[in-house]
């Protein structure tokens, strides 16, 4: 696969509280390949994000893909990922590194801001695994 299109989401109950990450991915046809995601345990909202974005560049990598387009409904993220904002929280600097580090696997790389609404797959996996594991 040369090119993947991924939609990721983070979220938190309470903030910190239990936490969940997830990715959908699609190829350039828009054809489904994968869902996926994963119970973090206590983390803040912006944490799981990094970690939905972490997880889904773990994936990209094992499918051999070149090229990623990221959708987020995080702008933090997408502005601190694109450099237009610096990364201040303690906790969120080593996992933009981690992002940083695996992003060299990868000939191209963006990430766009969408609106929440566009992002329904990604949530819904993060709210299915938050009903199962976060009680």
């Amino acid at each position: 696969m040369n090119k993947l299109i991924i939609y990721t989401d983070g979220g938190a109950r309470g903030n910190p509280g239990p936490s969940a990450c997830a990715f959908v991915i699609y190829d350039e046809k828009n054809k489904l390949v994968e869902k996926g995601g994963k119970y973090l345990g206590k983390a803040t909202n912006n944490q799981a994000e990094y970690q939905a974005i972490i997880l889904a560049l773990s994936r990209a990598k094992d499918l051999g893909a070149k090229e990623i387009d990221f959708f987020l409904d995080s702008e933090l993220a997408v502005k601190q990922l694109n450099r237009k904002y610096k990364v201040r929280d303690p906790d969120l600097a080593p996992l933009f590194l981690k992002i940083w580090n695996l992003s060299v696997s990868f000939k191209k790389i963006t990430y766009t801001h969408i609106a929440r609404e566009r992002n329904k797959e990604a949530d819904a996996v993060v709210n299915e695994l938050l009903d199962r594991e976060g009680r």
